[in-house]
């Protein structure tokens, strides 16, 4: 139990941090190196341009038809916008959701009205949710805790325990990340409720380097997420992501007015 979390923590701050930089080993547990290392993990997703990319989700369950889905996501981040479109199958061709400011909407266009849905909102019925196409914002969302230097699989990683700031829109206000020592990418999530409940494990396998002409310089996108669900444990959701395109796009394309184009 505790002891043995106590005994790791030590071991690690004396043994494991021999392989990281010396400056790594002064400042791995401050609050302030956990808030810069945070910083990266969101300005790397966080193209300043435009960024479009087609995306499949595939969620498998028991008993249960496969869930597969073809769609088109569209940010802006700079505007803070979102919208994810709907192109396959042919029966949810032109739904969609859309993020104005801190609001998101989801559009049907089988009865061609607008709802309101929340952080939690499961699109397409999976398991995956708006955060997960997002940008990124734990630094600006939440507070870290530093759990140790741990292994995770062939890695060495930073285990930090994020929680929600006061205010914060957010899906889960608890949330623990494995960051790449080496890379500094996320490779693993895990969402939990204010009980402490396990909600969500996601993990990030592939990672993607791409240069942004608008940035000037280059961002990381996830090629893939696995999203295990941990209440209805045998719900596993795939998400992959294909053809990032970071060129701008049209400047009223997040409106509901193109949105509703899209399905006439």
């Amino acid at each position: 139990g505790a002891a043995m979390v106590v005994a790791t923590v030590v071991a690690g701050s004396s043994v494991g941090f021999a392989a990281a930089t010396p400056s790594e080993i002064t400042t791995a547990l401050t609050g302030d190196a956990m808030m810069a290392l945070l910083r990266v993990v969101d300005d790397r997703q966080r193209n300043s341009g435009d960024y479009r990319a087609r995306t499949f989700i595939e969620e498998k369950a028991r008993d249960k038809t496969d869930l597969m889905y073809e769609i088109t996501v569209y940010r802006r981040d700079e505007d803070d916008k979102l919208m994810l479109l709907f192109n396959r199958p042919k029966a949810e061709a032109g739904k969609g959701y859309l993020r104005m400011d801190k609001t998101m909407f989801m559009y049907d266009p089988a009865v061609g009205r607008w709802e309101r849905r929340t952080e939690r909102e499961r699109i397409g019925g999976t398991s995956s949710q708006r955060s997960d196409f997002d940008e990124a914002r734990f630094s600006l969302d939440f507070v870290p805790e530093y759990v140790g230097l741990e292994r995770l699989g062939r890695f060495d990683v930073h285990h930090l325990r994020l929680v929600a700031r006061e205010g914060a829109d957010v899906a889960y206000p608890i949330v623990e990340m494995w960051i790449d020592l080496a890379t500094s990418n996320m490779l693993k999530l895990q969402e939990r409720a204010l009980s402490e409940r396990l909600i969500r494990t996601a993990y990030y396998p592939k990672w993607r380097r791409l240069f942004s002409e608008s940035k000037g310089e280059h961002v990381f996108f996830p090629r893939e997420i696995r999203i295990f669900d941990e209440i209805e444990k045998d719900r596993k959701t795939t998400v992959v992501i294909r053809d990032v395109d970071l060129k701008p796009l049209p400047r009223n394309i997040f409106t509901k007015a193109w949105l509703e184009s899209q399905s006439r």
